[in-house]
């Protein structure tokens, strides 16, 4: 089984980070290919942000068909071009926050989502309605920290994101938490240690589902909406 793993952004310690994730999470037989675009922002932050992404992320998943990838991760909280994505792709094609949302909604009754920018929270508020999952969401909070932060100080980040938890627990009675940026994956167990509760990271929850489905034989529907795009 073959992922292939995107990071729409062009900053490489965040796929790094990511590629360890997932490689972790990852059965010894799935091998995971991790990679990013060099001209992209960044870091995603905002709807501008995406539309640059998106079609070199399209790109590297048109190449990826032709190595013969058997599924995708788009590895961005904000799901950029999710829909597109699996229009070009044969297998299944997961976005982080949507592969979160359906593990928590799962797991618990009542969750809330941890993310980075204030701004960030209207765009991810509007992806759990379009998943289905407003009921089950009480919150979509922020610790207004720019993703490219997060490594600059992992303490700090980890013990702002506790207290944000904490809040979480008490304010919204969410009994699971989800990180909302990729740039986080990596501190979910000290996470889910320090705060008690089960704390779901997009990128293991995605690369879990991918195998899930490959292994099931389920691909891309093309008989509608996610057909390949028309040759023009």
């Amino acid at each position: 089984m073959r992922i292939l793993l995107i990071n729409p952004n062009s900053t490489q310690s965040m796929t790094d980070q990511a590629e360890r994730s997932a490689r972790s999470a990852a059965l010894p037989t799935t091998v995971i290919e991790a990679i990013n675009p060099t001209d992209t922002p960044r870091s995603i932050e905002g709807h501008a942000d995406e539309a640059m992404a998106v079609p070199s992320m399209l790109k590297l998943i048109r190449e990826g068909e032709t190595k013969g990838f058997d599924a995708y991760v788009v590895a961005c909280f904000d799901d950029p071009g999710l829909d597109a994505a699996r229009e070009v792709a044969g297998g299944p094609v997961f976005g982080i926050c949507q592969a979160a949302v359906q593990v928590a909604m799962t797991i618990s009754k009542r969750f809330s989502i941890v993310t980075t920018l204030p701004r960030s929270v209207p765009i991810i508020e509007d992806l759990v309605q379009e998943y289905g999952a407003t009921h089950h969401c009480r919150r979509v909070r922020s610790i207004d920290m720019p993703v490219l932060a997060l490594e600059e100080n992992a303490c700090h980040t980890e013990d702002t994101l506790v207290q944000e938890i904490e809040r979480a627990k008490r304010e919204d009675h969410a009994e699971a938490i989800v990180l909302g940026c990729a740039g986080m994956s990596e501190l979910c167990e000290r996470l889910e240690q320090r705060c008690g509760l089960p704390v779901i990271d997009g990128v293991t929850a995605a690369v879990k589902l991918a195998e899930a489905y490959v292994s099931a034989g389920y691909r891309t529907s093309k008989a509608g909406a996610y057909d390949y795009p028309r040759m023009k």
